[in-house]
């Protein structure tokens, strides 16, 4: 079910399956998305999940329905990381939820690094759906500066258009063109705005390297083997420098693993958190 919830001072668009058949004792799941997205990118994941989870997905700050960071004085909005963890711990906090699995996909893996860090007590497992510890590099944080621009000169649905399919490995483009469609046509929920106060909050996170040399949970990292904004080489350093992580590939997927094979995430999702 769906609905909106104060956390943090603001409104935040949720939806939790409690009501949808989910058994009563069954563990929580938190489902945080990434960058352009909203919960719905979620859909068929938690279609699948569902039955053993009761599942709370949400509308991070600046994104669909929920509202951004408030503005401090002439300190234009920022939705950091930082911000972020309260809204999460407020949101399980107003549905009663002591303690949950949390996974985040892409920008929404930043977000769960720094809830487990922390609130390390709030959180049983965590799960990274391509996404990494790392600070943007410089040329990537120029590139997000011009989407600001982009974003602010009106063109959202362009950047949209242009940036959702590179999600996607290309051999697998024809069979989600519906779920690529969907997701753009999303973006015009979005708070120009709020999304700019989103890349801000991208920017300035920190370097969470040290969350996951010493987790203070068990976190596992899902990933596709031709993503094109998670490369087989950073994962091949992460496994270098970070060996308690467990590292899944899931063959012949891009950035979006859960929505282009759906049931090898799931399977993956359910044996790492029957361990």
């Amino acid at each position: 079910m769906e609905s909106f919830i104060i956390s943090n001072g603001i409104s935040v668009h949720i939806w939790d399956t409690r009501d949808e058949g989910t058994p009563a004792d069954a563990p929580a799941m938190v489902l945080l998305h990434g960058y352009l997205e909203t919960m719905y990118i979620f859909n068929e994941l938690v279609a699948s999940l569902k039955e053993r989870y009761r599942v709370v997905a949400l509308d991070l700050p600046g994104h669909g329905l929920t509202d951004s960071a408030p503005c401090e004085g002439d300190v234009p909005s920022v939705n950091s990381v930082e911000f972020d963890v309260p809204v999460i711990c407020g949101v399980l906090d107003k549905l009663g939820i002591e303690s949950a699995i949390i996974a985040g996909h892409s920008m929404g893996g930043y977000i769960t690094l720094e809830c487990i860090k922390e609130c390390p007590e709030r959180f049983l497992k965590a799960i990274l759906l391509c996404s990494h510890p790392y600070p943007d590099l410089p040329e990537v944080a120029q590139n997000r500066d011009r989407e600001m621009n982009v974003v602010l000169s009106g063109k959202l649905p362009l950047l949209a258009e242009a940036s959702i399919p590179k999600m996607y490995f290309q051999e697998n483009l024809r069979k989600c063109d519906e779920k690529i469609r969907e997701t753009v046509e999303l973006c015009e929920m979005h708070d120009p705005e709020g999304i700019v106060a989103s890349i801000r909050g991208i920017k300035c996170r920190p370097d969470l390297r040290g969350v996951l040399q010493t987790p203070p949970c068990p976190v596992m990292l899902i990933h596709g083997d031709h993503d094109n904004f998670l490369s087989l080489g950073r994962v091949a350093e992460m496994k270098n420098l970070l060996p308690k992580v467990t590292y899944c590939l899931i063959p012949n997927c891009g950035h979006n693993p859960f929505i282009e094979d759906t049931p090898s995430t799931v399977a993956a999702i359910d044996l790492f958190c029957a361990r």
